[in-house]
């Protein structure tokens, strides 16, 4: 599909989303045209439905990394997020030491408004976690 399709796809699937209690979740796959298999995909989960919040995440192939797919992916997502499900507050949470993910949400126009100090044990190691977001307001505000 082209990319408007995709875009008249996902907005299609998310019109049949319920989305309307806490942990709904839609998942999108990421894949590359002609070729078999998922890149990564974008997970879009309703945090909160009365204060129209969701956390936006995401993974993909570092194989496929540079390619742009995940912010390819991701802008559609989010872009999904506002004009489609009425999201108020669009948020993500991700590892400090994930500077592809850090630069990602850069590129989405999130702000950081959150660095959590060893609030995570994985494994035996204490992981500090960076929470980005952005509002529906600002999100229109920054595209054309």
């Amino acid at each position: 599909m082209s990319r408007e399709q995709c875009a008249q796809s996902l907005a299609r699937r998310a019109a049949g989303t319920a989305w309307t209690k806490d942990g709904d979740d839609l998942v999108i796959a990421g894949c590359r045209i002609g070729e078999p298999g998922v890149v990564g995909e974008v997970v879009l989960k309703l945090a909160s439905a009365r204060a129209r919040q969701a956390e936006i995440g995401w993974i993909f192939d570092p194989a496929y990394g540079g390619g742009g797919y995940a912010t390819e992916a991701a802008i559609a997502v989010a872009s999904l997020a506002f004009t489609e499900l009425g999201v108020h507050r669009l948020f993500a949470r991700l590892d400090v030491l994930n500077s592809g993910s850090v630069r990602l949400c850069e590129r989405l126009g999130m702000r950081r408004e959150a660095h959590l100090v060893e609030n995570d044990l994985d494994g035996e190691r204490w992981g500090s976690e960076y929470v980005y977001a952005t509002l529906a307001r600002q999100w229109k505000a920054d595209r054309p």
